[in-house]
Protein backbone atom coordinates (compact mmCIF):
# COMPACT_ATOMS: atom_id res chain seq x y z
CA UNK A 1 0.00 0.00 0.00
CA UNK A 2 1.06 3.57 -1.03
CA UNK A 3 0.61 6.28 1.50
CA UNK A 4 1.71 9.48 -0.79
CA UNK A 5 -0.49 11.32 -2.20
CA UNK A 6 -1.48 13.81 -4.73
CA UNK A 7 -3.20 17.05 -3.75
CA UNK A 8 -4.49 18.91 -6.63
CA UNK A 9 -5.63 22.93 -5.94
CA UNK A 10 -4.96 26.47 -5.57
CA UNK A 11 -2.66 28.99 -4.31
CA UNK A 12 -3.70 32.37 -3.32
CA UNK A 13 -1.49 35.25 -2.67
CA UNK A 14 -2.78 38.94 -1.56
CA UNK A 15 -1.11 41.82 -0.60
CA UNK A 16 -2.47 44.36 1.69
CA UNK A 17 -0.11 47.32 1.33
CA UNK A 18 1.36 49.59 0.36
CA UNK A 19 -1.29 48.38 -2.96
CA UNK A 20 -3.40 45.89 -3.03
CA UNK A 21 -1.99 43.24 -4.87
CA UNK A 22 -4.00 39.46 -5.72
CA UNK A 23 -3.09 36.58 -7.62
CA UNK A 24 -4.40 33.10 -8.14
CA UNK A 25 -3.01 29.66 -9.81
CA UNK A 26 -4.39 26.14 -9.82
CA UNK A 27 -1.61 23.78 -9.08
CA UNK A 28 -0.74 20.01 -7.96
CA UNK A 29 1.21 18.70 -5.12
CA UNK A 30 3.24 15.42 -4.27
CA UNK A 31 2.67 14.20 -0.57
CA UNK A 32 5.40 11.97 -0.67
CA UNK A 33 6.29 9.48 2.59
CA UNK A 34 10.44 9.35 2.15
CA UNK A 35 10.72 6.18 2.86
CA UNK A 36 8.65 5.02 -0.50
CA UNK A 37 10.53 6.85 -2.70
CA UNK A 38 11.99 3.42 -3.97
CA UNK A 39 8.08 2.17 -4.22
CA UNK A 40 7.03 5.17 -6.30
CA UNK A 41 9.83 4.94 -8.73
CA UNK A 42 9.06 1.58 -9.72
CA UNK A 43 5.06 0.90 -8.99
CA UNK A 44 4.11 4.55 -11.04
CA UNK A 45 5.29 4.62 -14.69
CA UNK A 46 5.48 8.41 -15.17
CA UNK A 47 7.45 9.29 -11.72
CA UNK A 48 10.85 8.79 -11.61
CA UNK A 49 13.37 8.78 -8.12
CA UNK A 50 16.27 11.08 -8.52
CA UNK A 51 16.23 10.48 -12.69
CA UNK A 52 14.68 12.15 -15.81
CA UNK A 53 10.51 11.29 -16.28
CA UNK A 54 7.86 13.11 -16.81
CA UNK A 55 6.96 14.28 -13.16
CA UNK A 56 10.17 13.10 -11.30
CA UNK A 57 11.46 13.85 -7.52
CA UNK A 58 15.57 14.54 -6.83
CA UNK A 59 16.70 14.49 -3.14
CA UNK A 60 19.21 17.08 -4.18
CA UNK A 61 16.00 19.74 -4.37
CA UNK A 62 15.71 19.53 -0.82
CA UNK A 63 17.21 19.47 2.70
CA UNK A 64 21.21 19.56 2.30
CA UNK A 65 20.84 20.02 -1.48
CA UNK A 66 24.21 17.79 -2.10
CA UNK A 67 22.16 14.57 -3.00
CA UNK A 68 22.33 12.92 0.30
CA UNK A 69 19.06 11.23 1.56
CA UNK A 70 16.55 13.58 2.67
CA UNK A 71 15.68 10.82 5.65
CA UNK A 72 19.35 11.40 6.79
CA UNK A 73 19.03 15.10 6.47
CA UNK A 74 16.09 15.21 8.38
CA UNK A 75 17.17 12.69 11.38
CA UNK A 76 20.57 14.98 11.92
CA UNK A 77 18.36 17.82 12.12
CA UNK A 78 16.00 16.45 14.33
CA UNK A 79 18.80 15.18 16.49
CA UNK A 80 20.72 18.01 16.31
CA UNK A 81 18.05 20.04 17.72
CA UNK A 82 16.55 17.21 20.78
CA UNK A 83 13.94 15.92 18.64
CA UNK A 84 13.39 12.40 18.96
CA UNK A 85 14.05 10.20 15.84
CA UNK A 86 13.03 6.85 17.05
CA UNK A 87 10.48 5.05 14.68
CA UNK A 88 9.80 8.75 12.75
CA UNK A 89 7.58 9.03 9.54
CA UNK A 90 8.29 11.98 7.22
CA UNK A 91 6.13 13.25 4.78
CA UNK A 92 7.24 15.92 2.34
CA UNK A 93 4.68 18.54 0.54
CA UNK A 94 5.97 19.45 -2.45
CA UNK A 95 6.07 20.52 -6.20
CA UNK A 96 7.57 17.76 -8.50
CA UNK A 97 9.79 18.45 -11.28
CA UNK A 98 7.82 18.30 -14.32
CA UNK A 99 9.65 17.65 -17.63
CA UNK A 100 12.93 17.81 -14.75
CA UNK A 101 12.11 21.14 -13.91
CA UNK A 102 11.05 22.99 -10.36
CA UNK A 103 10.87 25.79 -8.56
CA UNK A 104 9.78 25.57 -4.39
CA UNK A 105 8.83 28.79 -2.87
CA UNK A 106 7.63 26.27 0.38
CA UNK A 107 8.01 22.94 0.91
CA UNK A 108 6.68 21.54 4.45
CA UNK A 109 8.34 18.20 5.89
CA UNK A 110 5.60 16.54 8.77
CA UNK A 111 7.05 14.30 11.21
CA UNK A 112 5.13 11.56 12.78
CA UNK A 113 5.98 9.38 15.79
CA UNK A 114 5.61 5.70 16.11
CA UNK A 115 1.89 6.12 17.37
CA UNK A 116 0.94 8.51 14.11
CA UNK A 117 1.40 11.97 16.11
CA UNK A 118 2.77 15.01 14.31
CA UNK A 119 6.51 15.92 16.27
CA UNK A 120 7.99 18.41 14.04
CA UNK A 121 7.34 20.65 11.27
CA UNK A 122 9.88 21.85 8.95
CA UNK A 123 8.99 24.92 6.54
CA UNK A 124 11.68 25.31 3.69
CA UNK A 125 11.36 28.38 1.95
CA UNK A 126 13.35 29.25 -1.29
CA UNK A 127 14.07 31.91 -3.06
CA UNK A 128 14.63 32.73 -7.38
CA UNK A 129 18.70 33.18 -5.84
CA UNK A 130 18.88 30.02 -5.53
CA UNK A 131 19.20 30.32 -1.44
CA UNK A 132 17.30 28.27 0.98
CA UNK A 133 16.35 28.78 4.66
CA UNK A 134 14.25 26.20 6.98
CA UNK A 135 12.36 27.24 10.08
CA UNK A 136 12.09 24.03 12.23
CA UNK A 137 9.23 23.71 15.16
CA UNK A 138 8.42 21.51 17.87
CA UNK A 139 5.02 20.00 17.55
CA UNK A 140 3.33 19.92 21.15
CA UNK A 141 0.10 18.83 20.69
CA UNK A 142 -1.06 17.12 17.45
CA UNK A 143 -4.21 19.03 17.24
CA UNK A 144 -5.50 18.97 13.28
CA UNK A 145 -4.67 22.86 12.71
CA UNK A 146 -0.90 23.43 14.02
CA UNK A 147 -0.01 27.12 14.36
CA UNK A 148 3.20 28.55 14.35
CA UNK A 149 5.10 32.33 14.32
CA UNK A 150 8.62 33.18 13.96
CA UNK A 151 10.36 36.17 12.75
CA UNK A 152 11.56 36.35 9.09
CA UNK A 153 14.92 35.57 8.69
CA UNK A 154 15.75 34.98 4.87
CA UNK A 155 15.02 37.33 1.99
CA UNK A 156 12.53 36.14 -0.45
CA UNK A 157 10.40 38.72 -2.20
CA UNK A 158 12.64 42.12 -3.18
CA UNK A 159 9.44 43.86 -2.61
CA UNK A 160 9.06 42.88 1.11
CA UNK A 161 11.14 44.49 4.58
CA UNK A 162 12.97 41.91 6.23
CA UNK A 163 11.78 43.46 9.81
CA UNK A 164 8.69 41.08 9.26
CA UNK A 165 7.15 37.68 10.91
CA UNK A 166 5.07 35.07 9.71
CA UNK A 167 2.42 33.30 11.38
CA UNK A 168 2.06 29.81 9.73
CA UNK A 169 -1.14 27.98 9.91
CA UNK A 170 -1.70 24.44 8.58
CA UNK A 171 -4.09 21.74 8.72
CA UNK A 172 -2.55 17.87 9.49
CA UNK A 173 -2.97 16.90 5.80
CA UNK A 174 -5.86 14.25 5.45
CA UNK A 175 -8.41 14.57 2.81
CA UNK A 176 -7.30 18.01 2.22
CA UNK A 177 -4.19 20.25 3.03
CA UNK A 178 -4.14 23.47 4.03
CA UNK A 179 -1.46 25.73 4.53
CA UNK A 180 -1.95 29.48 4.68
CA UNK A 181 0.70 32.42 5.84
CA UNK A 182 0.01 35.69 7.34
CA UNK A 183 3.26 37.98 7.04
CA UNK A 184 3.37 41.14 9.47
CA UNK A 185 5.38 44.22 9.77
CA UNK A 186 5.12 46.46 12.42
CA UNK A 187 2.34 48.10 11.11
CA UNK A 188 -0.18 45.34 10.13
CA UNK A 189 -0.43 42.55 7.91
CA UNK A 190 1.35 42.72 4.56
CA UNK A 191 0.44 39.79 3.28
CA UNK A 192 -1.74 36.70 3.07
CA UNK A 193 -0.60 33.32 1.53
CA UNK A 194 -1.93 30.17 1.07
CA UNK A 195 -2.51 26.66 -0.45
CA UNK A 196 -5.44 24.71 -0.49
CA UNK A 197 -5.66 21.29 -1.72
CA UNK A 198 -7.99 18.10 -2.43
CA UNK A 199 -6.38 14.41 -1.85
CA UNK A 200 -6.15 11.59 -4.54
CA UNK A 201 -4.00 8.49 -4.46
CA UNK A 202 -0.40 8.93 -6.24
CA UNK A 203 -0.53 6.14 -9.07
CA UNK A 204 0.20 6.05 -12.76
CA UNK A 205 -3.54 7.01 -13.44
CA UNK A 206 -3.97 10.27 -11.34
CA UNK A 207 -0.78 11.46 -11.41
CA UNK A 208 -1.68 11.76 -15.18
CA UNK A 209 -4.58 13.47 -14.88
CA UNK A 210 -2.63 16.03 -13.34
CA UNK A 211 -0.15 16.37 -15.08
CA UNK A 212 -2.81 16.39 -18.35
CA UNK A 213 -4.52 19.70 -16.13
CA UNK A 214 -1.26 21.37 -15.13
CA UNK A 215 0.98 20.34 -18.72
CA UNK A 216 3.49 23.23 -17.82
CA UNK A 217 2.68 24.03 -13.78
CA UNK A 218 6.56 24.05 -12.66
CA UNK A 219 7.45 26.56 -15.24
CA UNK A 220 4.61 28.72 -14.87
CA UNK A 221 5.47 29.22 -11.24
CA UNK A 222 8.69 30.61 -12.39
CA UNK A 223 7.38 32.78 -15.23
CA UNK A 224 4.53 33.90 -12.41
CA UNK A 225 6.58 34.60 -10.07
CA UNK A 226 8.48 37.67 -12.21
CA UNK A 227 5.49 38.51 -13.88
CA UNK A 228 3.97 39.25 -10.48
CA UNK A 229 6.86 41.07 -9.60
CA UNK A 230 7.07 43.17 -12.37
CA UNK A 231 3.73 44.35 -11.37
CA UNK A 232 4.18 45.21 -8.11
CA UNK A 233 7.25 47.23 -9.59
CA UNK A 234 4.75 49.17 -12.10
CA UNK A 235 2.40 49.90 -9.21
CA UNK A 236 5.70 51.35 -7.62
CA UNK A 237 5.90 49.48 -5.02
CA UNK A 238 9.60 49.63 -3.39
CA UNK A 239 12.56 47.36 -4.13
CA UNK A 240 14.32 46.05 -1.39
CA UNK A 241 17.88 45.22 -2.19
CA UNK A 242 19.34 41.74 -1.08
CA UNK A 243 22.10 42.24 1.20
CA UNK A 244 23.14 38.94 2.55
CA UNK A 245 24.22 35.68 0.27
CA UNK A 246 23.57 32.41 2.04
CA UNK A 247 22.64 28.87 0.48
CA UNK A 248 21.21 26.79 3.05
CA UNK A 249 20.59 28.40 6.51
CA UNK A 250 18.61 26.58 9.46
CA UNK A 251 16.75 27.39 12.63
CA UNK A 252 14.79 25.85 15.38
CA UNK A 253 11.49 27.46 16.70
CA UNK A 254 9.89 26.96 19.85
Amino acid sequence: MINSSIYSGQVVHKRFKPKVHYFKYNVFSLLIELSELNQLDKKVNLFSYNKFNLVSFYDKDHGARDGTTLIDWVNKNLKENKISTKNIRIKLLCYPRILGFVFNPLSVFYVYDQSEQLIAILYEVKNTFGEQHTYIFRVEKDDKLIQNNCSKKFHVSPFIEMKCNYFFRILKPGNKISVIIDQYDSEGKILFASQEGVRTDLNSKYLLKSYIKHPIMTFKIILAIHYEAFKLWTKGIKFIKKNIKIKNNITIEN
